[in-house]
């Protein structure tokens, strides 16, 4: 197989432990040095497997629902860019649709060294509850 028929399918594998929500493996397709931030969100990202999945869990962990919707998804070598939208539920009943763009990168090991995504700040603000808003804004430990 062609590298990058493989790093496809490792990114379409990690978007299914992420919507599993299974944070640690998530985590753990990550070099030691690898970096996942939010594009359009304050603040310098994560770096590491342990980071991540607690930058993941932080965010996402307090959903009562959690939906992924995939559009597209290709591979050119050692980066891997997916459009897809993620539907977030609040137990306090709010909801938003968020469109995204994820660009993954694939290091010579396997693992990731990169994870981008790109979203309107302004829509996930503007549904999201203010308890969830100041959880979050406490950061990751």
């Amino acid at each position: 197989m062609s590298r990058s028929i493989d790093n496809k399918k490792l990114v379409e594998q990690f978007w299914q432990d992420l919507y599993d929500r299974d944070f640690d493996k998530v985590g753990a397709y990550f070099a030691e040095d690898g970096h996942y931030t939010d594009v359009p969100a304050p603040g310098a990202g994560a770096y590491g497997p342990a980071q991540i999945a607690a930058r993941l869990r932080l965010g996402l962990e307090m959903l009562s629902g959690y939906e992924h919707h995939l559009k597209h998804i290709v591979a050119d070598d050692t980066v891997v860019v997916t459009e897809h939208a993620e539907k977030w539920f609040w137990e306090t009943g709010e909801s938003v649709l968020l469109p995204f763009v994820s660009v993954h990168e694939v290091g010579p090991d396997g693992k990731l060294v990169r994870w981008h995504d790109y979203w309107d700040f302004n829509t996930l603000m503007n549904a999201a509850p203010a308890w969830w808003l100041e959880h979050i804004a406490k950061g990751f430990a």
